[in-house]
């Protein structure tokens, strides 16, 4: 019985332990393009003499962006790929980990 319950508690680790880099990538898409646009229209809410000096230079990375409603929805987007695409990786890059993990684990146990 204490055979079955081990094999039964390092499948449901295992299955735990991996995640869908897919789900992963829109996740953090959404986050960063989210921030920067809520951050640009927030600017834009709050007026003032000097709107977004800082914030302003994102338009060094991302073409056509500018602190306006239009350069939010533009900061969104290359916001949405830049987290996409490191999401992506993280979770590409540690399910590999998890994979060498567990071949290692398995090349132990066989010895």
């Amino acid at each position: 019985m204490a055979d079955e319950s081990d094999v039964l508690e390092e499948i449901v680790l295992t299955r735990l332990a991996r995640l869908n880099a897919m789900v992963q990538g829109i996740v953090s898409g959404m986050l960063l393009g989210g921030a920067i646009f809520v951050a640009t229209n927030w600017l834009i809410l709050k007026g003032g003499q000097d709107v977004g000096s800082h914030l302003i230079l994102l338009a060094q990375f991302f073409i056509g962006y500018s602190v306006t409603f239009v350069g939010s929805l533009i900061g969104f987007g290359y916001g949405f790929v830049i987290g996409f695409v490191a999401g992506y990786a993280v979770a590409t890059l540690y399910n590999w980990f998890g994979i060498k993990r567990e071949a290692r684990r398995d090349r132990i146990k066989q010895a």
